[in-house]
C-alpha cells in the first residue's frame, strides 16, 4: 500500500490558526462507517451519536511547556528543544535545532541556568538525549520558562495556552494535544453523564511521531515512535463489562484507539497495565477495542488518514474528506470534528 494513495488537496486556508469561542461549537461531520452516509451537525450534537450503556474513553494527557529556548554553555549559541518524551526520571528525548551544534557532552543552559540539559546520547532525524539538571519541581520550571508546543502548521500566537489542554487533562507529559478531545465542555460531559453513557479515562503521552506525515512510499517501511500508555483497574472493568453487556466503545481520539487497540492485542481484553507503544494502524487493520471514533480532520498522507481509513475505510474517508473541504471545515489540530460510527 502506497503512502501517495492517502493524498488528498487541501487548500491552506482551512487549516484553523486559532480555536473557536466556544468549544463544542465546532461543526461535526458524522460518518456511517458501513453505509458512507454522511451527515452535517455541530459538536454539541454529539451526544445524540451516544447510548446508554455505551463508554466514551478519553485520554487524560496534558501538555507540557516542553519548547525551550537555551545557550551552549561553550559557545552561547541558541539551541531549541523541544522534550518528546521522559525515559526515565530526568532523562528525556528532545528534538533538537540545530541538532548538528549537540554533541554528547554538549550542555544547554536554559534561563540563566536554571534548568540545565546534558546531551548523554545521540539519536537519528535531530533526536538527543538529555539529562536535565536543575533544583525544584521540573514542571513548575518548565511553566516559567517553557512555550506550548504548537505544530507547525498553526503560525498564530495562542492568547490563552489552557485552549491547547482538554478541560480533563489531568496527566502531564505531551509534547501535543489529542485534539479530538478539545471540542468538549464540562457542561457537555456532564449531559452525556446523565443520558447514562459511561466516562472512562486512559492516559497515552502524545509525542511528535504521531503527527508527522509518512515519509517511505511504501507505508510498510514507516516506523511509528513509541509513546507511553497507562490504564487503570477501574477503566478497564467498566470497558470489559460494557463489552459484555453490548455497550459500545467509543475513543475520543487516535491516541485514545491506539492505547485501546494495544492492549486489547496484547492481553485479548481491557487490563490495569502501562507500557509504550508504536502500534501503527492502518487498511487491513481489524479493530478489537473501539466501536467508533470521535477524530479530526488529518494531515494528508499521515498515520492518522491512515488508521481512520482502517477503521471507516479509505473510500469513505476521502468521499467525507472532499465532502469537507468542499464546504470549508477546519482542518487539524484547532479545527472541526468527525464521529465514525
Amino acid at each position: 500500500m502506497k503512502t501517495e494513495d492517502f493524498d488528498f488537496e487541501l487548500p491552506e486556508n482551512l487549516i484553523a490558526q486559532t480555536p473557536l469561542e466556544k468549544r463544542d461549537s465546532s461543526r461535526l461531520l458524522v460518518l456511517d462507517k458501513k453505509s458512507g452516509v454522511i451527515e452535517h451537525k455541530y459538536f454539541s450534537d454529539i451526544i445524540e451519536y451516544l447510548n446508554e450503556g455505551d463508554v466514551l474513553v478519553l485520554n487524560d494527557t496534558k501538555v507540557i511547556p516542553a519548547r525551550l529556548y537555551g545557550v551552549k554553555e561553550t559557545t552561547n549559541a541558541s539551541i531549541e528543544l523541544l522534550m518528546l518524551k521522559e525515559i526515565e526520571k530526568d532523562t528525556w528525548e528532545c528534538l533538537t535545532k540545530p541538532a548538528k551544534r549537540v554533541k554528547i557532552g554538549t550542555v544547554i543552559s536554559f534561563g540563566d541556568g536554571i534548568l540545565k540539559a546534558k546531551c548523554i546520547s545521540e539519536k537519528e532525524e535531530g533526536i538527543r538525549v538529555f539529562e536535565l539538571i536543575y533544583d525544584g519541581i521540573l514542571y513548575e520550571i518548565l511553566d516559567r520558562l517553557g512555550e506550548m508546543p504548537l505544530p507547525p502548521y498553526i503560525h498564530e500566537k495562542l492568547d490563552n495556552k489552557d485552549r491547547y489542554q482538554t478541560v480533563y487533562a489531568k496527566n502531564a507529559g505531551s509534547a501535543a494535544a489529542p485534539t479530538a478531545g478539545l471540542h468538549f465542555t464540562k457542561e457537555l460531559l456532564e449531559k452525556i453523564r446523565k443520558k447514562g453513557i459511561l466516562i472512562q479515562h486512559i492516559t497515552l503521552h502524545v509525542g511528535l511521531g504521531t503527527f508527522r506525515p509518512v515519509s517511505t512510499d511504501d507505508i510498510n517501511n514507516h516506523k511509528m515512535h513509541s509513546e507511553f500508555y497507562m490504564m487503570s483497574k477501574e477503566t478497564a472493568s467498566v470497558l470489559n463489562n460494557a463489552k459484555k453487556q453490548g455497550g459500545k466503545i467509543i475513543s475520543v481520539g487516535t491516541t485514545s484507539a491506539r492505547t485501546l487497540e494495544t492492549i486489547m492485542n496484547l492481553y485479548g481484553k481491557y487490563t490495569e497495565c502501562s507500557g509504550w507503544t508504536d502500534i501503527f494502524i492502518y487498511p487491513g487493520y481489524e479493530f478489537k477495542a473501539i466501536d467508533n471514533l470521535i477524530t479530526n480532520f488529518h494531515l494528508p498522507k499521515s498515520t492518522l488518514v491512515m488508521l481512520v481509513s482502517a477503521l471507516a475505510g479509505k473510500e469513505n474517508i476521502m468521499k467525507a474528506y472532499k465532502e469537507a473541504v468542499r464546504l470549508n471545515y477546519r482542518f487539524f489540530s484547532f479545527g472541526d470534528s468527525m464521529i465514525i460510527k
